[in-house]
């Protein structure tokens, strides 16, 4: 028998979402006193961490903002009617205004190059908050924004966390303290920050037609076993879980093994990178060709130890070429995005993407190890030795 709901349509593919707030993945939003003070407070964490993240700050053009509030318009109103977006890149010093309301579809890559957003909480939403406590402010107006506080600041003129906010926030999970404590705001965001690094997966490409070899470079035995399944072992020392990238086609020989197939066809290990991030966009990803026999989870373990994770990736220079090696690279999240933007543009070359990109670039301990095996000419020279 068809029911209606076996008859429900799936009109487009499951995806898993990168986790992202209203503007980035590592937002913030400070909210509870007066506008000055938020920016304040956002400009000298800011300055604090100059160096260290790469921060924007999210504000409205508070003239237009103020003339909105007071003719009972909503944030929608303010953001679509107050003009600007004020974006303030301590490091390079870069600003731009946009005028009128962005979506929410492109408000989030504007921000993906930051480690950090501060936001306004007076006029924006971010997905999680600092609340300051402020006699002089209304905090009840603010009550359907606390959705995540993370932090409360009591300021000069409070003594004690109001009891309208005692009913509303978990006190047991949420750190007190005062404003005025030396680098409080800082050293909150700077901890939060470490926290927040992402977890590391690892990848084995060994799906390619190894034309110019003859024979499936995945399978060849260096170490006693096959290349694929060795570098798998290797990254499982050094990850949270690693999985092998293969074509359809190659799924019966490797049964026992976690495997990720190709999404993006035709791609070579282009495709292979974007389609661990499809699965998933919130890890980094340390991705590895099988086609390099000299390296180990000793080589594995240095690239991951000298991880940036405010860059783009982590990778290792190659003295030989003088470029980046693309194929041995720690891939962060934020890497997505701009692998797909530069596949937009018609490229799909990792290794353009690295250097075009704030990349952490690192000398290898032994220039050996980047050595590649593609033919089989190369191939008995290593085997040979």
């Amino acid at each position: 028998m068809i029911t209606s709901e076996s008859k429900k349509h799936q009109k487009h593919a499951k995806l898993t979402k990168p986790t992202i707030g209203s503007f980035h993945r590592n937002e913030w939003a400070i909210i509870g006193t007066s506008c000055d003070q938020i920016k304040k407070m956002a400009f000298e964490a800011t300055e604090s961490l100059s160096g260290q993240l790469k921060i924007a700050y999210i504000d409205a053009d508070h003239k237009s903002a103020d003339t909105e509030i007071e003719e009972g318009r909503d944030q929608k109103s303010i953001l679509a009617h107050g003009g600007q977006f004020e974006f303030t890149d301590k490091i390079t010093f870069q600003r731009f205004d946009v005028e009128g309301q962005l979506s929410d579809y492109k408000l989030k890559p504007l921000f993906q190059d930051n480690d950090l957003v501060l936001v306004n909480g007076n006029h924006f939403q971010a997905n999680r908050q600092i609340l300051v406590i402020d006699p002089k402010n209304n905090l009840e107006k603010h009550l359907d924004k606390l959705t995540n506080v993370g932090l409360i600041l009591l300021n000069e003129e409070a003594s004690e966390i109001p009891e309208l906010m005692l009913s509303k926030l978990n006190l047991d999970s949420i750190p007190v303290k005062s404003v005025n404590e030396p680098n409080v705001l800082t050293d909150f965001l700077r901890e939060e920050w470490s926290e927040s690094i992402p977890k590391v997966k690892g990848l084995v490409l060994a799906g390619g037609q190894s034309t110019r070899m003859g024979r499936d470079k995945g399978k060849i035995n260096y170490h006693g076993k096959d290349q694929r399944i060795f570098m798998l072992e290797q990254l499982h020392g050094v990850t949270d879980s690693a999985y092998i990238s293969i074509r359809e086609d190659q799924l019966d020989e490797l049964d026992d093994h976690p495997v990720l197939t190709d999404k993006f066809i035709g791609l070579g290990p282009y495709g292979a990178i974007l389609s661990a991030f499809q699965s998933d966009p919130n890890s980094a990803w340390l991705v590895v060709a099988c086609d390099q026999p000299n390296i180990d989870a000793e080589i594995l373990s240095h690239l991951v130890s000298n991880r940036d994770a405010t860059k783009m990736a982590t990778c290792y220079h190659n003295p030989e070429t003088n470029f980046p090696e693309p194929l041995i690279t720690l891939w962060e999240p934020q890497a997505y995005p701009i692998l797909l933007h530069f596949l937009s543009l018609g490229f799909s070359c990792p290794r353009k993407v690295i250097i075009n990109s704030d990349c952490k670039i690192i000398q290898a301990p032994d220039v050996r190890i980047l050595k590649n095996v593609n033919t089989p000419e190369e191939l008995e020279k290593v085997v040979g030795n």
